[in-house]
């Protein structure tokens, strides 16, 4: 299984990630992704990306959280390490109106440039949303073409959101929510293929039940895959295997 979107190189992590890893491994939870958030997170990244190589890896981009009046900044250390060497998809990036609106219009300019590069570089966006569904897929449909492709992370919207995205060509990232009694996945999931989902812990945060609250971690993802399994009625080997399949078609690899 993939953990395609988990913050493993967070401070929250530092005492014992060595044993978190294993315990995800000991899941059969063999790959997992990791977003850039800013300069910040960098080093950290990278050297969980060298110590497990083939099994963790690194993406590039500039959170929205991240994003100020001085963003410009940020942007050109992506840039810089964009070009530099590989990366499996550039991310994670989007719009956040969740705790200050702002730089919202400097959100949508770094949206808009590092989609640019994304399809210069034939790599998939990693798109964070908070409070801001309809303006991140307005904006999705107005820089999209048929070299974007992408995933909307940590997705918590409903079944003509769902339809929008992946009428785009983009996939949906479901995680801990989808465990939540009023996470209102209950009533997406049923009308969406699995070709269409990627599976994701957003580790720390947003913990899948019986755990919610407490520091989310990549062994979860089995819980995630079991929950869709219950909604969808199928087996929970059959999503294991389409979302794995997915992970793997839709990050790049040299």
């Amino acid at each position: 299984m993939t953990d395609s979107h988990a913050h493993i190189y967070s401070d929250k992590f530092k005492n014992d990630i060595d044993n978190i890893l294993a315990k995800a491994f000991e899941k059969n939870v063999n790959k997992i992704y990791m977003p850039n958030i800013d300069h910040t997170s960098i080093d950290g990244m990278m050297e969980l990306e060298e110590k497990y190589k083939g099994q963790c890896f690194s993406m590039m981009g500039l959170h929205p959280c991240s994003v100020n009046k001085d963003f410009e900044k940020e942007l050109y250390i992506v840039e810089k390490w964009l070009y530099k060497r590989p990366f499996t998809a550039l991310g994670e990036m989007g719009l956040d109106l969740y705790w200050d609106k702002t730089y919202f219009e400097q959100q949508k300019e770094a949206f808009r440039i590092q989609a640019g590069w994304a399809k210069k570089l034939k790599l998939p966006i990693v798109i964070h949303t908070r409070n801001s569904m309809a303006e991140t897929i307005e904006l999705m449909e107005e820089v999209h073409d048929e070299d974007l492709t992408g995933v909307v992370h940590c997705f918590t919207g409903n079944v003509e959101d769902a339809e929008r995205i992946i009428k785009l060509g983009f996939k949906l990232g479901i995680g801990g929510v989808a465990t939540f009694k009023n996470g209102g996945l209950d009533k997406v999931l049923p009308h969406i293929d699995l070709e269409h989902l990627l599976l994701e812990t957003d580790s720390p945060y947003l913990a899948p039940k019986p755990h919610r609250g407490k520091r989310n971690e990549p062994s979860y993802i089995p819980i995630i895959a079991q929950r869709i399994a219950e909604l969808k009625e199928v087996e929970v080997n059959e999503v294991e295997k389409v979302s794995d399949a997915n992970a793997q078609a839709f990050f790049v690899h040299e």
